[in-house]
């Protein structure tokens, strides 16, 4: 079994690695076993369980689709292919359907050798390697699965009409201007749902690589790396466009440039999501990672609601959600999680409501982000370090003038600027995140920050 692959695709939140080297079809066909055998185990005796399954355009998607579906229905679970989808989708249909579990067939923004698994059980509740992953992967690497109730069905169900009105029941359509939007789907998934959806808006859509093609000839399909951004940043001063939007290559995430074709950080979507959903919830509890900027919990606090400071996270944010009746969290990075969306992410949905806020604010968009651009950050900056421990406790002890919290690696703030370093789950990194009041202070700090990391 371990010789056919690499149980190192077995990641913090999903399953990603290099097709065929790292990860491939007899892989699938055992993920696709070991997931069977999770869901049965959780599940009352006898019952029928059904399991949707949805790939993105990578090329190697057929092929790893067909062994997971024939690894789950051989285990005794029902298959509903619903084909060509965004991952929203697939939580939308586990949610929306009432199924026992969904899988993603996905690498996300990753370059076009990798491929992925992401899944959920019913509710679209996020499995991750605290909760599933580490179960499925000594299952597989036990070789023994529990022998199957049945012999499971495959059967194919078109949901992407069903899902454009989900999203769109989060808005008032009406009030949505007819914004001209460039919308950059990076050759992803993008492409095939956008247009679901704004077939039923007035806007006019200036479209960017709507093609699906897994080798992404035009650029990776990764807008949160600016350099990926630039063809929709032309796009929106060469049309004339009220905005920009760029989505990655499964769909999930979602990014936003103003009329000036100004990048909008996710910090700041979150905030402008959050008065949205505050419109609609008054008083409600909102998340925010910590990564975002000071300026997103003073929005929400101006708005009405109260904010919530969570872990960097899907899996970690949704659990927080769940257990603490949040309506609506966001990260830095383009995910935006929805109570009645099952407490999963959707860019899409994200995207509408960010429409319906620059529809009433009856402003350019640039206008209306302003305030909640006001402070300077870093981006994040990575750093190999052998001795991550001790490296934090060095950090530690050279603020411990400042206010310092553990929620997620070590982070230190002071009046005017403040930074968070934490590990990668991966990798030997540190990930250092750093905001300022000024720009020449998040400059000097971040330099500060580290030179004290790499020492």
């Amino acid at each position: 079994m371990q010789a056919q692959f690499d149980l190192g695709v077995f990641k913090s939140y999903d399953i990603r690695g290099i097709y065929p080297t790292q990860l491939n079809d007899a892989f699938a066909y055992e993920f696709g076993r070991g997931f069977a055998a999770y869901l049965i185990a959780g599940s009352r005796p006898g019952a029928v369980l059904s399991v949707a399954v949805g790939r993105d355009m990578r090329t190697s998607g057929p092929a790893l689709a067909q062994a997971f579906t024939r690894g789950l229905t051989e285990q005794g679970v029902d298959v509903v292919d619903v084909g060509l989808v965004s991952t929203d989708a697939i939580y939308f249909a586990v949610g929306k359907y009432g199924l026992d579990g969904g899988a993603m067939i996905t690498a996300s923004h990753n370059p076009k050798d990798y491929n992925g698994f992401k899944l959920c059980r019913s509710q679209a509740i996020a499995l991750s390697a605290k909760e599933g992953l580490e179960e499925i992967r000594a299952t597989i690497e036990g070789g023994t699965y529990p022998a199957p109730p049945r012999r499971g069905s495959a059967s194919q169900r078109e949901i992407l009409e069903d899902f454009a009105l989900h999203c769109l029941s989060f808005v008032d359509v009406a009030k949505i201007k007819p914004f001209k939007i460039a919308i950059d789907c990076g050759n992803g998934m993008g492409g095939k749902t956008v247009p679901y959806v704004f077939k039923h808006l007035a806007c006019q859509v200036i479209p960017l690589f709507f093609e699906l093609d897994g080798s992404f000839p035009n650029h990776p399909p990764s807008p949160i790396e600016p350099e990926n951004m630039v063809d929709v940043q032309r796009a929106v001063l060469e049309n004339g466009c009220d905005l920009g939007v760029a989505f990655d290559g499964d769909a999930d995430r979602m990014f936003v440039v103003d009329e000036k074709g100004e990048l909008i950080e996710g910090g700041t979507v979150t905030a402008l999501v959050a008065e949205n959903e505050l419109r609609k919830h008054p008083g409600a509890k909102i998340l925010y990672n910590l990564i975002c900027s000071r300026s997103v919990p003073e929005w929400i606090e101006r708005h009405g609601g109260r904010p919530l400071r969570s872990q960097v996270g899907h899996s970690l944010i949704k659990a927080t959600m769940r257990s603490e009746d949040v309506v609506f969290g966001g990260e830095h990075s383009g995910h935006f999680y929805f109570r009645d969306n099952w407490y999963a992410d959707s860019g899409m949905i994200a995207l509408l409501e960010s429409l319906e806020v620059f529809s009433a604010a009856n402003r350019p968009v640039s206008q209306v982000v302003a305030p909640l651009q006001q402070r300077f950050q870093s981006g994040e900056i990575n750093s190999t370090i052998a001795d991550i421990p001790g490296k934090l406790k060095e950090i530690e002890r050279t603020y411990a003038d400042a206010k310092i919290d553990h929620l997620d690696g070590v982070t230190v703030q002071y009046g005017d600027w403040w930074f968070n370093v934490r590990p990668s789950n991966t990798e030997p990194l540190l990930r250092l995140n750093l905001e300022a009041d000024s720009r020449a202070t998040m400059e000097r700090k971040r330099d500060e920050v580290l030179a004290l990391i790499r020492s």
